[in-house]
């Protein structure tokens, strides 16, 4: 009659990768909101390295894979699902995309954080607790 899920998805590796990646998201959002510098002049100094790309690619795929893996016993099962998916296909156009493109969105995006750069932090934090929240 009734489906009873247990939080933490008990038992799947995965979902204490979904906390572990959130709570970095969340410090990294806090980070932004104190001080912007920090973070986006890391990936300032780090726009031209190789595995900033490489990073970028892999950390989408590892979260969307875990994300698809969790959503059916998460607390929003469709919208963790679709943010899953919209993960996979970003590391994919990441992929794809090239070095030179990489670096050319990198740098537009880093453009804007004097205007957009905190409001930037908030949206971490509350993604990166939403994302608690759906699998803790």
């Amino acid at each position: 009659m009734f489906e009873v899920h247990q939080f933490p998805v008990r038992g799947q590796p995965l979902a204490y990768l979904i906390i572990a990646f959130s709570t970095a998201t969340i410090i990294a959002g806090l980070i932004i909101l104190i001080n912007p510098e920090i973070i986006f002049g890391l990936l300032r100094r780090n726009l031209e390295s190789l595995s900033l790309h490489v990073l970028a690619v892999v950390v989408r795929i590892i979260l969307g894979l875990a994300l698809v893996v969790c959503a059916a016993a998460s607390r929003f099962p469709t919208a963790v699902l679709v943010l899953g998916w919209v993960s996979i296909v970003a590391a994919a156009v990441l992929a794809i995309v090239g070095r030179k493109n990489f670096k050319r969105l990198m740098s537009w995006a880093l453009g804007l954080t004097p205007y957009l750069g905190r409001i930037g932090g908030v949206l971490a934090i509350l993604f990166g607790t939403f994302l608690i929240y759906a699998v803790a």
